[in-house]
């Protein structure tokens, strides 16, 4: 296994935003299967190393191809773009009240009438806007022009602020049952 392969090279995928998910999981299966330590368990302390080092390179490249966001991220490194989540925010000031507005708005569930319905309300509407989201990077990625990368960096920071507070929301489900 080459370590300077791309990860959708090592998937033996297209480069792009649009992942086929049975293929990815196909490749994984295979790879594991061939990669995983165990199976080197008689090798030399050399070959147990690379294997440990080619299984947790496949596994981070799994891990990053399957998740739209880390996927989208990864996607923007490749092209030289870097997501610089401190500044996306401070630049962009109706995103940064949409964070305002969904934080107060998840505070306030608990002390709700019907935290239960509110919250489930709450976490549909974060789903739509993710799902939103994971639409346009498809267009996005599709065009690869530099205005829609420079758009796609901007969605990365809302998605991985939806991401948080998808598990913000999540968290206090627990607690509420």
């Amino acid at each position: 296994m080459d370590f300077s392969q791309s990860y959708f090279e090592l998937f033996g995928l297209a480069e792009g935003f649009e992942v086929d998910v049975k293929a990815l999981s196909s490749r994984f299966q295979q790879l594991q299967k061939t990669l995983h330590p165990d199976r080197f368990v008689n090798a030399t302390e050399h070959e147990r190393r690379i294997s440990l080092q080619q299984a947790a390179q496949v596994n981070s490249a799994f891990q990053t191809l399957k998740d739209p966001l880390a996927r989208a991220r990864y996607l923007l490194e490749l092209k030289g773009l870097v997501v610089d989540d401190e500044q996306a925010t401070i630049r962009d000031i109706d995103f940064l009240e949409q964070q305002i507005d969904l934080r107060e708005e998840l505070a306030a569930i608990r002390d709700s009438a019907d935290p239960h319905g509110s919250l489930l309300s709450f976490m549909t509407q974060i789903e739509q806007t993710v799902k939103a989201c994971v639409e346009q990077l498809k267009r996005n990625f599709a065009a690869a022009d530099g205005a829609t990368l420079q758009q796609s960096q901007m969605i990365v920071h809302q998605l991985q602020f939806l991401y948080r507070l998808r598990q913000e929301a999540e968290t206090l489900e627990e607690e509420l049952l």
